[in-house]
């Protein structure tokens, strides 16, 4: 395929139930890949040690929020443990210009959201080794109290259930291997072939060429 076949970029949603390293393989595959970005939400709860707004999250009030919900400037939204995230809509027609992989790290409620408005994009569920290996990844972050620990891997549970309705399932129990599999998603898709707009021009140009040296072949 030459190089002008290039396809289309499209977003990339990557989703999870909490603790199962859907944040740790994006940053990876982020750090291997120049064209994918980090879509970067809005979100109402504080930041933690080390995030920086704009970076990792743009940190708003929920009356921010409220009204960027109002004005139509978010392709999703959600609350999630008593807290409000969202995506910019402002984010996918930025990375398309710029003909870059938006990379969602989101949760399910999310993902379903965008399922409805952007039906290019690819959508991958990120699984845990186990459920026991979920519980003990949870129990292992040390900075929350029981009863949000199991609320947690109470809604961990539900959100497993949804993995079905994705396009694909991704098991993370080894990092590389879980980012090669991502990264092999995204290459393939980028070769589907309702994504690639030159094509029907090439298979023409091709077809043009071999057309010719049939016939001076045959004369």
């Amino acid at each position: 395929m030459t190089e002008g076949l290039a396809g289309r970029t499209f977003p990339l949603v990557l989703a999870a139930p909490s603790g199962a390293g859907k944040t740790t393989i994006a940053r990876a595959l982020r750090e291997r890949r120049k064209d994918v970005v980090f879509s970067v939400s809005a979100t109402t709860r504080p930041p933690r040690p080390g995030e920086r707004d704009g970076v990792d999250y743009h940190f708003v009030d929920h009356a921010e929020f409220r009204g960027m919900i109002d004005a139509g400037e978010l392709i999703e939204w959600a609350e999630v443990h008593g807290n409000l995230y969202g995506t910019p809509s402002r984010n996918v027609a930025d990375a398309v210009a710029r003909h870059e992989y938006l990379l969602l790290d989101i949760d399910v409620q999310g993902a379903r959201q965008i399922r409805r408005k952007l039906p290019e994009a690819v959508f991958v569920f990120v699984l845990p080794p186990s459920g026991q290996a979920l519980a003990e990844r949870l129990a292992g972050r040390g900075s929350e109290d029981v009863e949000v620990r199991l609320r947690r891997l109470a809604n961990a549970r539900d959100e497993i259930r949804e993995a079905a309705h994705f396009d694909f399932a991704v098991v993370n129990d080894d990092l590389g291997r879980a980012v090669d599999e991502v990264e092999r998603i995204l290459l393939a898709e980028t070769r589907r072939v309702s994504r690639i707009p030159a094509l029907q021009a090439e298979i023409g140009r091709m077809c043009g060429d071999i057309e010719g040296y049939l016939g001076s072949a045959r004369g």
